[in-house]
């Protein structure tokens, strides 16, 4: 069984969830703000993804402008990002 990260309001995340429906592709969600991922979590699945991870980052999001992060992440660690 998938277990897929979503924000209910992202449009992404409801086409995914459509499509894994549609495919009758049995998954299991988990709502990123109710139940966050864990450094860990969030380091694991970096690793096994072909992405860099400023990619995991909403660079739209009130917390990324809040805490000034657009200035920090080119300056940051991977490790400082989990």
């Amino acid at each position: 069984m998938l277990n897929v990260v979503i924000y209910p309001k992202c449009s992404t995340c409801r086409n995914a969830v459509k499509w894994f429906e549609e495919n009758e592709i049995p998954f299991k969600t988990r709502h990123i703000v109710e139940e966050a991922l864990t450094a860990n979590e969030l380091q694991t699945i970096h690793e096994k993804s072909s992405f860099p991870i400023k990619k995991f980052f909403n660079t739209s999001g009130m917390k990324y402008r809040e805490l000034g992060l657009k200035e920090k992440l080119d300056k940051m660690t991977d490790l400082e990002c989990y």
